[in-house]
């Protein structure tokens, strides 16, 4: 059975914010990077990568609008589907 690619997205996403050490109760779909999660730029780098190597794609995510984690996966799928 072929899984849903968005649910890929975010359970990727969620591990790489889990290994950077944010607990799991706190990746809801509305949690915003830089104010709910208190992420810093280095980590938003260290997200972007993760992505790249996980999932194959760039994903720019160092600006100054703080992101949700939905608007990440959006980002992501958006980007896998150019890829194709």
């Amino acid at each position: 059975m072929k899984q849903n690619p968005s649910l890929d997205v975010k359970n990727t996403l969620k591990e790489i914010l889990t290994n950077l050490g944010i607990a799991e109760e706190l990746l809801r779909d509305d949690a915003l990077l830089h104010r709910d999660l208190q992420l810093d730029s280095t980590e938003i780098v260290e997200i972007s990568l993760a992505l790249k190597r996980q999932l194959g794609v760039v994903v720019k995510l160092e600006t100054r609008l703080d992101k949700t984690l939905a608007e990440v996966s959006q980002a992501v799928e958006s980007a896998r589907a150019a890829l194709v």
